[in-house]
């Protein structure tokens, strides 16, 4: 889409300090917010002026149009060395329950998820199991496989290859020749970095015993994606005990990393979601107020280039709401299988989310597991996976209506 020149102040007749107007004048460009004029958007702009010049942002860069992936969920274990406090995902080893699923159980779920008319198979798993429990090491072993990440790229391998279905792993970290070997099948992969603050690592704090969400590592697999021209999904969870700051720099880092390859293809704002049986039960959930101001400042960081979601789910009915804050996608919704890491909060049906979207002013497109800006650039797409993207793909880059 054509950019055109950035408005003026927003609404002058009211009266806010100068520094606010500045750092809003200067995110209201779309290329980016330097620490301190981001912070003082995120504590002090107010909210309608906030949500104005993002919704602005957003509108000169991608226009009027929210997109969505149509996928099927595929829980490959849900077994996990961290042990973060707000995680139902994870889980122990039980007496019983099978550590991994099956490839034929893998198949199975993808193959209902081609007949739904799914484009895209969103493996998740828990991060690096086999290094703590014994039943998994044991049971990947029976199946040829020293590590979880091994089994994951043949699994990839046997979906793409039996149904079509574009994989796009979160795994949790990985190293370089993971990375290398999940490109051959993988049109994109994700890790959330969640936080840049190693305090929250401290006991008591929402990543204590999560030996995998040190920050600085998560953003190595991260930039490791992005020497190797990966498509690659990451985002930001709010209201784990973070501070306004730490949820700046954690945009920032993101920013950062973009800036130096590329290849960062869409940000998740996604918010904490108290569950009965986790440690921060009884933690308080940010407002939806909180949400907004926080998805329209990584708007203004990140610029009016990048693709950002925050999941319709997590805000009930009034997830329509969130296209005011500057987001453009809906991330993943599946008509098959619930969201395993939200599992009390249901998918929207895609009629539904059409319909809510256009009563706002915006046209619901189905896109891939690869964003059109990403498939249309051949470093970014494997040369295997080329033929299976274009079969699903319409001239636009968008997902193939008779697909």
């Amino acid at each position: 889409m054509q950019e055109v020149p950035a408005k003026g102040v927003l609404m002058p007749e009211m009266a806010i300090p100068h520094h606010v107007d500045a750092a809003l004048e200067q995110g209201i460009e779309g290329c980016g917010l330097s620490r301190e004029d981001a912070l003082s958007l995120m504590e002090q702009a107010p909210l309608a002026l906030l949500l104005e010049a993002a919704a602005d942002v957003r509108d000169r860069f991608k226009g009027r149009s929210v997109s969505y992936s149509r996928k099927v969920f595929i829980p490959l274990t849900h077994l996990c060395r961290d042990y973060c406090g707000y995680c139902t995902f994870r889980a122990d080893p039980q007496a019983g329950v099978q550590p991994y699923m099956m490839p034929d159980e893998v198949l199975a779920v993808a193959e209902a998820g081609r007949r739904a008319g799914c484009k895209e198979a969103l493996f998740s798993l828990g991060d690096q199991p086999e290094r703590v429990f014994p039943e998994a090491k044991e049971f990947l072993k029976k199946l040829g496989f020293d590590r979880t990440l091994e089994y994951l790229a043949v699994m990839s391998e046997l979906v793409l290859e039996k149904t079509g279905l574009l994989p796009h792993s979160n795994p949790g970290l990985m190293g370089t020749e993971d990375l290398r070997r999940l490109r051959e099948t993988n049109v994109s992969v994700g890790l959330m970095l969640e936080s840049a603050s190693p305090r929250l690592g401290r006991p008591g704090g929402a990543h204590w015993k999560a030996p995998d969400k040190v920050p600085s590592i998560r953003i190595r697999t991260i930039e490791n994606a992005g020497k190797l021209s990966m498509a690659f999904t990451t985002g930001i969870l709010i209201g784990i005990g973070e501070t306004a700051e730490e949820r700046v720099d954690a945009l920032l880092a993101i920013h950062s990393a973009n800036k130096k390859y590329g290849h960062i293809q869409e940000v998740i704002v996604q918010p904490f979601r108290a569950k009965p049986d986790i440690r921060m039960a009884q933690a308080p959930e940010p407002s939806t107020e909180d949400l907004e101001r926080t998805i329209a400042v990584a708007r203004l960081i990140l610029g009016g280039k990048m693709n950002i979601q925050s999941p319709p789910n997590l805000l009930s009915e009034d997830y329509p709401e969130l296209l005011k804050a500057g987001i453009n996608d809906w991330g993943g919704i599946s008509p098959i299988t619930k969201d395993f890491i939200n599992p009390e909060a249901a998918w929207p049906q895609v009629s539904s989310l059409a319909a809510r979207s256009a009563d706002a002013g915006f046209v619901l497109r189905e896109r891939l597991a690869i964003y059109p800006e990403f498939s249309s650039r051949t470093e970014f797409v494997n040369a295997n996976l080329q033929p299976h993207v274009r079969k699903l793909q319409a001239e636009d880059g968008y997902a193939r209506k008779e697909a």
